[in-house]
């Protein structure tokens, strides 16, 4: 009795619990229809119960009650390439509705070469809420835009775009051209072309050797001229390329960027170019061979030229010391014959000067010797010379006197012959001696006698 009164009693407290439960329940479902959170870096387009719409872009939770909402990244990235974007290493991973990811994308080059391209191409959708309204009006949700209309640009304009340039030429220093067009085409617009044949004229002849008897004066044959396809742009009546228009710009979106980072083509194009590069590469080698024999031979005319130089100048430094040298000798011996001619002249002066003095002195010596001839001669005229006689004389005697004195004989000589001959006594000295002096007296031719006039 006691249990089912105290059972009654507790019943209505499990039943509040249960019917607060049954609230919370119903009031956390009615919160989680109601509210999400804004990310972000998106846009949300949200449809209430009422049928209103609105246009979320700013960050934190948002009210919608009982309504739906789609998120839009502001930013799409369509994407050509090896591997899966799932792979990749990003900070903020992309949900599969903001991105499309592809394989690369098989094009066909203006020259029929086959490639693979590898390219990144990123939109921005619009952010007023009439531009976005509209968008989001025409495509209801991020994977429509990009299955059915940012996927299809993107390959329509990648594959019109490597109809305007040769494999080749994108290798040979296009790529940056063929980069430019394509973020043009895909901001702008693809443009309308139309594929011409067009022969070029070469400027190199070929000839032939199918005539023997013209030997190396072979006629020219059709090798001069080749005909190549040409992609002209379509003008408009203004000159300006006409295109045709991307159709998401209809709805504000815009190309942020549209890269083209890998192109891959074909084998056989691939062996092409490699033998191209190694005839290339063969081609640098033998010009770089070329230059370098050029070299040599500039050098070794250089050298040639240096050696002359040298020579030239050595012999240059040679006459002109040898010129010195000669000028030098010759000034040398100008300058002595100038004073040999000085001396001579200086010696002739003095010879003329000693000649005139020698004929002075010699007119003096003879003017004295007239003189003193002619004293003499007055004198002599005057007294027969007797002074001159008279001393002559004395010296005689003197000389015999000395010899008569100095005479070692006896002073007493004993003697005498029958027949008369001297004995050298005293006497027959003396007589000899009187002998002597008058014959000196003779030959003085003077008389001792004094004449009285």
């Amino acid at each position: 009795m006691d249990s089912e009164v105290l059972s009654k009693k507790k019943l209505p407290i499990n039943s509040k619990g249960i019917l607060g439960g049954i609230a919370a329940l119903v009031l956390a479902y009615v919160l989680s229809q109601s509210f999400f959170y804004a990310e972000p870096g998106y846009i949300y387009h949200v449809r209430t119960v009422t049928g209103n719409e609105a246009v979320v872009t700013e960050i934190g939770y948002k009210f919608y009650p009982f309504g739906r909402y789609n998120s839009w990244k502001r930013a799409m990235t369509v994407q050509a390439a090896s591997g899966s974007l799932s792979n990749a290493i990003t900070s903020e991973k992309d949900p599969d509705s903001a991105s499309a990811s592809l394989p690369p994308l098989s094009i066909m080059f203006l020259d029929q070469v086959d490639a693979h391209a590898e390219a990144t191409v990123r939109f921005a959708i619009p952010a007023d809420e009439e531009g976005f309204l509209k968008l989001a009006h025409e495509y209801r949700s991020p994977e429509n835009l990009l299955r059915t209309a940012l996927l299809p640009a993107f390959k329509e304009t990648l594959q019109a775009n490597a109809s305007l340039m040769a494999a080749e030429e994108y290798y040979a220093g296009g790529r940056t051209e063929f980069n430019s067009e394509f973020e043009k085409q895909m901001s702008s617009g693809i443009y309308l072309v139309k594929r011409e044949e067009v022969t070029i004229t070469t400027s190199r002849q070929g000839s032939g050797t199918a005539n023997a008897a013209l030997g190396t004066d072979q006629e020219e044959y059709g090798e001069d001229s080749k005909t190549v396809f040409v992609v002209k742009k379509v003008l408009d009546a203004t000159g300006l390329p006409m295109r045709k228009t991307q159709r998401f710009t209809d709805y504000g979106i815009t190309v942020v960027s549209a890269l083209v980072t890998d192109m891959n083509p074909n084998q056989k194009f691939i062996e092409r170019m490699q033998l191209k590069q190694k005839a290339s590469a063969d081609r640098a080698i033998a010009r770089e061979q070329r230059v370098q024999e050029e070299e040599q031979r500039l050098l070794a005319i250089a050298r040639g030229e240096r050696e002359v130089a040298e020579r030239q100048a050595k012999a240059k430094v040679e006459q002109i010391q040898k010129t010195t040298e000669a000028e030098t000798d010759k000034q040398l011996a100008i300058t002595g014959a100038e004073k040999l001619k000085a001396e001579a002249e200086i010696q002739k002066e003095t010879a003329q000067i000693n000649f005139e003095k020698a004929k002075i002195e010699a007119q003096t010596q003879r003017t004295l010797a007239d003189a003193e001839a002619y004293q003499k001669k007055v004198i002599l005229q005057a007294d027969n010379a007797l002074a001159q006689k008279l001393d002559a004389e004395v010296k005689i005697q003197e000389l015999w006197a000395d010899a008569y004195a100095k005479r070692k004989v006896p002073t007493t000589v004993f003697g005498g012959g029958s027949d008369g001959a001297p004995v050298g006594n005293d006497y027959e000295t003396k007589a000899f001696m009187q002998l002597l002096t008058i014959d000196a007296a003779k030959r003085l031719n003077y008389k001792r006698e004094i004449v009285k006039e």
